[in-house]
């Protein structure tokens, strides 16, 4: 109880911080919309309408952002191209479906990249400190959007209609993915035959056997209800699934710089606090979905396993450089040294 309500705390906190300064913000009203990849309840828009709380209170009302949830102005690709057009000031999305405006953030979809745990910390390290956020704010910007932060989402798990407990489990198994070239290029490497699908699309995909399997953070799977078609859950410890809040660029700069400031505050300062609050989310949604399913198999692979599926995504590393556009080798080279330089920064050895 004592560690829920120090959580709870910390969000409160986040949403809060700065209120005090509202008096202080002389401009004019700012209208502005985002649009979220998840459903109502879900990270994406549960965060998305703390941070229009938040800056509603900095502001004594004046700025509101109005906030969108998935479905309500389109599908996952939709809601991107969206804001790179203007037609809404933000999105909530992910490394993937952005991917397909910004290539270099593919490179956060490469496996067996992020440690084990504190994956939270090690985001927020390399915000403050590293230099890979940097080039991928460049790589935005060139394509009219600019990334707020990265937030943890919890790790991928795959759902299946059979165990899998090794790379050669995943032989032919018609895999879900979010549309994202690098992405298919993992799970090809696992043996897998990836199948990008619309987020709202997989229920009835699995459902009528299109797809034997989909992968998703733990809190996705309860909200779809995938588990009501699906027997197998099972961690592969590859992949934590990241969220990129995204603003347009023209409508970004018209900003007074105070408000971008506080904007990227905002969401930059919530890494932490939005991590606690997903892990107990998704440890939550699981034991929903072992006493809805007590016939549900979850399996979190076993350190030989892990051995033999980061051999194999290794070999997708070099692709990326391929497919992550202008400046790929470099981006890819600051992800890596940041990760490591967090890891040594904060102690953590896995």
């Amino acid at each position: 109880m004592r560690k829920i309500l120090s959580i709870a705390l910390a969000i409160v906190l986040v949403v809060s911080v700065g209120a005090a300064m509202a008096a202080e913000y002389k401009g004019g009203p700012i209208k502005a919309r985002l649009a979220s990849e998840e459903i109502e309840g879900d990270f994406m828009t549960v965060w998305a309408n703390n941070f229009s709380d938040h800056m509603k209170k900095w502001s004594d009302g004046k700025i509101d952002v109005n906030v969108y949830p998935y479905g309500t102005l389109g599908a996952t690709g939709d809601i991107n191209e969206l804001a790179q057009l203007g037609v809404v000031e933000f999105v909530f999305s992910d490394y993937a479906w952005i991917s397909s405006f910004v290539p270099q953030a593919q490179v956060l979809a490469l496996n067996y990249l992020f440690p084990t745990e504190r994956v939270p910390e090690v985001l927020d390290w390399m915000i403050k400190n590293g230099d890979f956020f940097p080039l991928l704010d460049q790589a935005f910007r060139k394509n009219g959007l600019v990334p707020m932060s990265i937030m943890y989402e919890g790790w991928q798990w795959v759902t299946s209609k059979r165990p899998i407990k090794k790379p050669s489990d995943m032989d032919g198994l018609k895999v879900r993915l979010m549309s994202s070239k690098l992405l298919v290029e993992d799970y090809q490497a696992y043996g897998a035959s990836p199948t990008p699908m619309d987020y709202g699309e997989v229920y009835s995909g699995l459902q009528m056997g299109l797809i034997d399997a989909q992968v998703n953070p733990l809190f996705a799977i309860y909200s779809m209800k995938f588990y009501e078609v699906q027997d197998y859950f099972t961690q592969l410890k590859s992949e934590p699934f990241l969220g990129i809040p995204t603003a347009n660029l023209d409508f970004f700069e018209s900003l007074p710089e105070e408000v971008q400031n506080e904007m990227l505050s905002f969401w930059q300062e919530s890494i932490i606090p939005a991590g606690n609050w997903i892990d107990e989310r998704n440890a939550s949604d699981k034991a929903k979905m072992m006493k809805a399913k007590p016939e549900a198999v979850f399996h979190v692979i076993d350190d030989a396993a892990v051995v033999q599926f980061k051999k194999e995504a290794e070999t997708v590393y070099p692709k990326f450089t391929k497919i992550g556009g202008e400046g790929a080798d470099q981006i890819l080279d600051a992800l890596l040294k940041d990760i490591e330089d967090a890891k040594k920064a904060l102690g953590i050895e896995m």
